[in-house]
Formats: structure tokens, sequence, C-alpha cells
């Protein structure tokens, strides 16, 4: 582990207001000190250069927030362990996430329960790696007839008294509730969301478009894996789909990695949502990291070829292998996004959303040195949580 206090040089720094070309960045005890060219350096601040490291004009972006992921190298974080919470941050940070929201499966209330406990008890850790920054509750509260690879067997209507149990004995750890919106007693649970700071998200869903907008009426305000597992968009019937993309209350998560959306319909979500409103994820399963092969997903097999993950039996979806800077990669390379504009998605919007952007999401000054340097070609050569490199 590094100090906490070091500058970079030579760099091109992804701020909010663009690129800063030839840029500086001071980090003093795990905080952004300083940004700037190297021409506006006083003499005094010119002693910062003599241990700099030059960056070799590559980027340096804020580090990557994923709000929907559900392990890495071979751990789930429904394993509910420290073992293997590091071991997913571990690997996630390699990769420039600097902080995520651990996702649950579709599971029994004991299993969740374990879940909900072991997440609390990571985020009080010293934790090397990607920081927790809450949990993501995706389901049990969705639709069997859009279950993808999430386990039927444990789907029901919505159950507060599970919210609030959870809420009371771990306050603050819940961020986000992904629920089909159609379901028995969803729109209480939106509004018991949303009246207690947390997301209410629409996922695995047969709703209608009409149905989706009674939810954001109720306080709903993002969707899960946009175009998949949801009703499509048709020019009669807008569906679950239609709405997110005309609905600027709905943040819109999208899984980038050329399996899950078309690069096509990523370019309609750009052009169709809000600024702010559009949020990479990775929905990353154990698989990540790891070889071709078989693996487990919420009590489901999963089959691995080629880095697609599907379920053994039906074929679906089942999660992603994919990593943060793999769909920066993709949305600049195939969707046609700037550098800047991709890394919008990946850090900014999402520390919006989960309100965590006083602190981290973008390089400014006096905020936590959550940083992701890559080469011209977006390669990572070294990424920082809290002023801290592991790599």
């Amino acid at each position: 582990m590094t100090n906490s206090t070091f500058t970079l040089k030579n760099a091109r720094i992804v701020t909010l207001n663009g690129l800063i070309h030839d840029g500086i960045v001071r980090v003093e005890d795990g905080r952004i000190t300083y940004i700037g060219t190297l021409s506006q350096l006083t003499q005094v601040e010119q002693a910062w250069l003599s241990n700099a490291i030059d960056a070799e004009n590559g980027y340096v972006m804020p580090g990557f927030i994923d709000v929907h992921v559900h392990g890495g190298f071979g751990a789930d974080f429904m394993d509910a362990t420290h073992t293997a919470y590091d071991q997913i941050t571990k690997f996630h940070m390699e990769h420039g996430t600097t902080t995520m929201l651990a996702t649950s499966m579709t599971q029994s209330h004991e299993a969740l329960d374990k879940v909900v406990g072991a997440v609390d008890t990571y985020m009080k850790s010293d934790s090397k790696y990607a920081q927790l920054a809450g949990l993501h509750l995706e389901g049990p509260f969705v639709n069997p007839k859009y279950k993808g690879a999430q386990n039927d067997a444990f789907m029901m209507d919505a159950q507060i008294d599970w919210l609030e149990g959870w809420h009371e004995r771990h306050p603050g750890v819940m961020k986000q509730l992904s629920l089909a919106p159609e379901r028995d007693n969803a729109l209480n649970a939106i509004r018991w969301c949303r009246a207690h700071g947390i997301n209410a998200a629409a996922a695995h869903t047969d709703a209608t478009y009409e149905q989706l907008t009674e939810a954001a009426n109720a306080g709903l305000n993002q969707a899960v894996h946009t175009f998949n597992a949801m009703t499509p968009v048709h020019h009669r019937n807008p569906g679950v789909a239609g709405g997110v993309l005309t609905d600027d209350r709905i943040a819109a998560e999208v899984i980038a990695d050329g399996h899950h959306v078309h690069p096509a319909c990523i370019k309609l979500l750009v052009r169709s949502k809000a600024a702010g409103k559009l949020i990479l994820i990775t929905d990353a399963m154990s698989a990540a990291g790891m070889p071709n092969g078989q693996y487990d997903l919420g009590g489901l097999p999963v089959t691995v070829v080629d880095g697609v993950a599907r379920l053994t039996e039906g074929g679906s979806l089942a999660g992603s292998t994919l990593t943060m800077i793999g769909a920066i990669q993709f949305v600049t390379r195939h969707v046609g996004l700037s550098v800047e504009e991709a890394s919008m998605l990946a850090s900014i919007n999402p520390a919006k959303q989960i309100g965590i952007d006083d602190v981290t999401g973008s390089i400014e000054v006096g905020k936590q040195a959550d940083l992701v340097w890559t080469d011209a070609a977006l390669n990572i050569r070294k990424v920082w949580v809290k002023g801290h490199t592991h790599m």
C-alpha cells in the first residue's frame, strides 16, 4: 500500500467541465487538494513534481461506481463472508471500481437476512479494496414471467415488514430495492423505500406502461438493466422499456457488454435520458475474472462460454462477466461516446443516484481521492481508493 499523499502529472484529467490536458492532481491524506496544469503551479507547488507519478499522457478519471454487481473472481455477495467480499472488491477494484453496491439475488428471507448483516459488517470494517456503499436488493419481489436468472421458487409480493426489519437492525445499509411494480403491495413498498431514502427500481417486470407510470408517481426512480427482463417497446404498447425511455424521473441502468443490449439501443438510451439519468453497470456474477466453465448464481447452474454467462437450463443470460473498465471501453468504441461522457455514466451519475456525490464520483478539490489511471487505449494502469492503491 502506498502513502495516501502523492502527485500525478502529465495527465489528461477527466473533470465535469471536460478534459484538462497536461494536468496535475495533488492528493494529500486521501483527499484531492489541487487540480490544474503545469503552467499554473506556483514555485512552492512545483516541489510536488520531484516525486510525482508520471501519467504519461494517459487518462485520470474518477473511480467507477457499480450499483449492480453480484460478484467476481469466484465469489458471490450471497456467500455472505468477509473472505468472499474481499475477493469481489479486490477484483473489481483492479478493473477501476472504487465503490459498489453489493447486489443480492432472489432467495429466501433467511439467506437475504445473512447478506444484509454481512454487508453491514463489511461496511464497518477496514476494507482494503473497493468500498461497499450499501446493499442493492434485487428481488425477491419480482415477476416469474421475466425471471431471467432469478430463482422463481422464492418470488413473492412485496413484504414491507422484511424491509422494516432490515432497516431497523441495519440502518443505512439498504440503498436500492429492485422489484416488479405490478405485483401486489409493490406501490406501498416503493413509497416506503423513498420515504427512507432508498432507491426503488423496476426489475424483472411484466408491467404495462401505465403501471410503470403509476409506480413513478409513487416514487420509483430507477430501472434495472434496461431492456433486459422487462416488457419491450411496441409502437402501440410502450411497455416498461418505453416508460424508462420517456420518463425523466427514472434513471436507467445498462449493461454495455455487447451481449445484453445492442449498441444502437444504448445510443437510444443516451439520446433519450435526461442528463445524469443513465448509469453503466456490470451485473457481474462470480464468473467475472474466471475461466469458462460451470458456476452458480442464486442457486441456479450457469455455464460460461467465451465470457458469456447463461443459465445451463434454458440459456437465459445470467448476469455477466463484465468489468466497469470493459463497459467504458465498449461505449467509447462501439457507441461513440467520448471518454468524458463515458466517465459520467460510470461515476458521477451513479454517485448522484445513491447520494454519495458529495464525497466521490468526480475529480474535485475536497473529494475523496478515488481515481483511475489508464493509458491512452483505456487500459488500467493504477487505481486509488481513498488515496491508497493495492496494485
